[in-house]
C-alpha cells in the first residue's frame, strides 16, 4: 500500500473536497481521483460518497481514516525522530476569542519563538460559531474558545477551565461602593462592551433576554484591554473575564460590581478536530497555549 495514497486520502477527508486536496498537495485533480480509486481497490471498500459534487466519508472510510492517521503519525515521527524543537518548521493556524489574543501573544511569545524559531503562526479572532466552521473545514488547526461549555465527540479537548466573570467599574465610581445592585438598576449606567454576538457578550445578552432586559452600550469594541483602560478612566462599566481585569483590580483602579442574581458559566477550552493529525509542530503550539492560558498563578 502506497503511503502517498493514504496521505491524499487524509487530505480529501479533512477538506471534504478532491479539488481542495489537489490544490493543497500540488497534484492534478485526476491524480487525486486515481490515488483514491487505487486505495479503494486495494481495500475493496468505498471510502467516500460522491453526490452532487459533495464528498463525504462512508462508515468504512471513517474507520480507514483512523488507521491512516496512525500510519501518517508513525511516518512523521520516524522523520522527526532526530530533530529537536529548534529544527521543527511549519505553519500553524489558531482561531480564538479576541480577548485571549493579548495574553497568548504579548506575554513571553519570544520564549516560544526562541524555542521553535521554524514554526510560524497565523492567529485569527472569531466568534465561536465561526471557529467551528473553520475547524470543520480544516481551515484552522486548533481553536481556543471562551463560551458556554462545549462537548462534542467530533472534537478533542486538550485543556479546559471555568472562567470567572464580573461586572467592573472604576474604583472611584459610586457603583463600586454599593454592597449590591439589581440588574434592572445596573443597565441604566453607561456600558462599554465587546461586539454583540461574541462569546461572553452573547452569553450575557442571552441571560438578560431571559429577564426581558437589554443593554444599549455607549461603545462596542473588540479589544478587552482597551475596554479595561476606559473603565479605569470612568468612561463606563463593563462585563469582562477576571483574567482580563485582574491587573486593574489588584492595582486598585477597578472594582467588581456585586450584581444580585446574575451568574453566567463561561469556559475556556482548547480543542481540535478528532480527525486532525497532531504533528510535532502543532503539538508544540498546543503545549504553548496550555502553558500560557491554563497555567496561571
Amino acid at each position: 500500500m502506497d503511503i502517498k495514497n493514504l496521505i491524499t486520502f487524509i487530505h480529501v477527508a479533512e477538506l471534504n473536497s478532491f479539488t481542495k486536496a489537489a490544490e493543497k498537495l500540488g497534484y492534478s485533480q485526476s491524480t487525486i481521483s486515481f490515488q483514491i480509486r487505487q486505495l479503494e481497490t486495494e481495500l475493496d471498500s468505498q471510502l467516500f460518497e460522491r453526490i452532487n459534487r459533495t464528498v463525504v466519508l462512508t462508515e468504512k472510510g471513517r474507520d480507514v481514516l483512523k488507521y491512516a492517521h496512525q500510519v501518517s503519525k508513525l511516518t512523521r515521527e520516524l522523520e522527526d525522530h532526530m530533530q529537536n524543537e529548534k529544527n521543527l518548521s511549519g505553519h500553524i493556524r489558531l482561531v480564538m476569542a479576541d480577548s485571549l489574543c493579548d495574553s497568548l501573544i504579548c506575554e513571553n511569545f519570544m520564549e516560544f519563538r526562541n524555542r521553535c524559531p521554524g514554526i510560524t503562526l497565523k492567529i485569527t479572532a472569531a466568534g465561536t460559531e465561526e471557529m467551528f466552521r473553520l475547524i470543520d473545514h480544516n481551515e484552522a488547526d486548533a481553536i481556543l474558545t471562551l463560551d458556554s461549555h462545549i462537548y462534542n465527540t467530533e472534537y478533542v479537548i486538550v485543556k479546559e477551565e471555568k472562567i470567572g466573570m464580573h461586572f467592573v467599574t472604576a474604583a472611584g465610581s459610586p457603583l463600586g461602593k454599593m454592597k449590591s445592585i439589581s440588574v434592572e438598576e445596573l443597565i441604566k449606567y453607561p456600558f462599554i462592551l465587546t461586539e454583540k454576538g461574541m462569546s461572553y457578550r452573547r452569553l450575557m445578552d442571552e441571560k438578560l433576554a431571559e429577564m426581558s432586559l437589554e443593554i444599549q452600550p455607549v461603545l462596542e469594541i473588540g479589544s478587552a484591554s482597551l475596554i479595561c483602560s476606559l473603565v479605569e478612566q470612568g468612561v463606563g462599566i463593563s462585563f469582562l473575564p477576571d483574567y482580563v481585569t485582574d491587573q486593574g483590580v489588584r492595582s486598585g483602579k477597578m472594582v467588581f460590581v456585586n450584581v444580585k442574581g446574575f451568574e453566567i458559566d463561561v469556559w475556556k477550552q482548547l480543542l481540535y478536530h478528532r480527525d486532525k493529525w497532531i504533528s510535532p509542530q502543532l503539538e508544540s503550539v498546543l503545549q504553548y497555549c496550555v502553558k500560557r492560558e491554563f497555567s496561571r498563578d
